[in-house]
């Protein structure tokens, strides 16, 4: 089998494609747009059987084993598993608030631990303590 773990932009984990140059970010495999030149992130014996048939690499397990999420999504500051696991979870292991973010207990479950700072003072409460209108 071939290897095709790659580091993305952000550096974020990709798919290698067949011509050794062009990583795709994970969560663009199986999304039926072609990203590979031959459109190896597209085939059947990759994309049949989801997440089965992808490399490792590409899954994110979410603490409830009966969801996943690509291994892009995760620590991307969205609650992608639905439980936070892909972003506050000890599998996800993911760093502190990064400077775009600021960090509070979200009102909204869309968020885990941090908001975007571009909500910050936009007149809406994003955090249960209002900071993200007060003091971000």
């Amino acid at each position: 089998p071939v290897n095709r773990f790659c580091a993305a932009s952000n550096n974020r984990t990709g798919f290698l494609c067949d011509d050794r140059v062009t990583c795709v970010p994970a969560s663009q495999v199986c999304d039926r747009i072609s990203n590979c030149r031959n459109g190896e992130d597209e085939q059947e014996e990759l994309c049949g059987d989801l997440p089965r048939n992808l490399p490792g690499h590409l899954v994110f397990r979410c603490s409830n084993p009966t969801f996943w999420v690509y291994a892009d999504q995760r620590c991307n500051g969205i609650n992608d598993c639905g439980d936070c696991s892909d972003e506050m979870g000890s599998s996800a292991a993911c760093p502190l608030c990064g400077s775009e973010w600021w960090s509070c207990s979200p009102v909204l479950y869309e968020y885990c631990s941090c908001v975007p700072r571009r909500l910050c003072r936009d007149g809406i409460q994003h955090c249960r303590s209002w900071s993200d209108e007060y003091i971000c």
